[in-house]
């Protein structure tokens, strides 16, 4: 039975689908939809390849080509996604897809090949330990949630509660409600804003919340202070875990602790709905207020061993914030009016694959 790699296309697209959806390993980011939108709002090219065996999907590699006006010519399995990598059955064909997009790249002439697996994929290439992940169950009740947070956690979300009297609502409807507060925070964290084009192209593929059971599904929420929006979320469900994704909250209402009452309440959503994951995403190792934010609220990191390839003539895309061209845009950044973040975000989001 010979194994057989090819890039998936019009008439794999099902079979593929059915091997990711049926994939104990597979992530939200694996799926058709994620690579579909990310077409749509950035207009990169699908690469993605499957492994074949004996007219079967024995595993399925995520990859498109990002066409970076900063860094060249990338390949990324998969851009603006936390996880990626080959899904397989067995070595053999998770081998035969790596060797597979190593030789796409080496053809392409691409600067390099990011590979974003949760664990180490290639015996024989460095890891990039940039980045943990933190995971954690939830309980099976909503009214759990709030007593499971540690003490400090607890106290901040009771008191936006209780005494601020924040209010959570969850409605799709406030997708440019949200849009505009994750791109105000954006502008403050001196990051450029993805397109309003990719959450719209997002929820558009996934199912209202309260309709999981039939694919992956998505929460838009919006916390309010007496009636202003101040912190918003865009979350996904997939496979009974809630993935926070797109986040942002108006820094002057800090105060109020707006980000411990929208995750605490996303957290009490998402069990409502039956799910008993949290995946709360990476996180750099050297971002110590994300990272110790996710470590207050429960968390513990696990570092993930994402990979990578340098063809000949190649080069790491130094895009890093340690860079120091980079850094001298993160300082101007926060001082430029929102009227030219977020178009200017948008234009650059398309050559930063995240």
């Amino acid at each position: 039975m010979a194994l057989q790699v090819v890039r998936i296309t019009e008439p794999h697209t099902h079979a593929c689908s059915t091997y990711v959806e049926q994939h104990p390993r597979s992530t939200f980011f694996h799926t058709q939809l994620w690579r579909e939108a990310v077409v749509e709002a950035f207009g990169h090219q699908d690469c993605s390849l499957a492994a074949f065996r004996d007219g079967r999907v024995v595993g399925v590699l995520p990859l498109m080509r990002i066409a970076s006006r900063l860094a060249g010519s990338l390949l990324v399995s998969v851009p603006y996604g936390v996880y990626g990598g080959a899904i397989s059955d067995d070595e053999e064909a998770s081998t035969a897809l790596l060797n597979h997009a190593r030789r796409l790249a080496d053809r392409m002439h691409v600067q390099w090949l990011d590979v974003r697996s949760i664990e180490r994929q290639w015996p024989d290439l460095p890891v990039l330990s940039r980045y943990v992940t933190f995971r954690k169950q939830l309980p099976d009740d909503p009214d759990k949630v709030l007593a499971e947070l540690p003490r400090k956690a607890r106290a901040a979300a009771r008191q936006a509660r209780e005494r601020y009297e924040l209010q959570a609502s969850f409605d799709d409807s406030e997708l440019p409600t949200l849009w505009s507060l994750y791109s105000q925070s954006m502008r403050r964290l001196a990051s450029p804003n993805y397109p309003a084009a990719f959450f719209q192209a997002l929820l558009a593929r996934t199912c209202p919340a309260d309709q999981a059971d039939r694919g992956p599904a998505h929460l838009v929420q919006v916390v309010r202070y007496r009636n202003q929006p101040i912190a918003g979320l865009l979350s996904f469900i997939y496979r009974g875990t809630l993935l926070p994704y797109f986040a942002g909250c108006d820094e002057r209402y800090e105060k109020y602790h707006p980000n411990n009452f929208l995750y605490l309440t996303a957290m009490e959503k998402g069990v409502e709905l039956g799910c008993r994951e949290f995946d709360f995403g990476r996180t750099r190792v050297d971002n110590r207020g994300s990272y110790n934010f996710k470590r207050f609220q429960g968390f513990e990191p696990t570092p993930l061993q994402y990979q990578y390839y340098v063809p000949r003539g190649g080069r790491a895309p130094d895009l890093h914030p340690g860079n120091p061209r980079v850094q001298l845009a993160r300082r101007v950044w926060p001082r430029l009016p929102l009227a030219v973040t977020r178009p200017l975000g948008a234009w650059l989001a398309k050559s930063i694959p995240g």
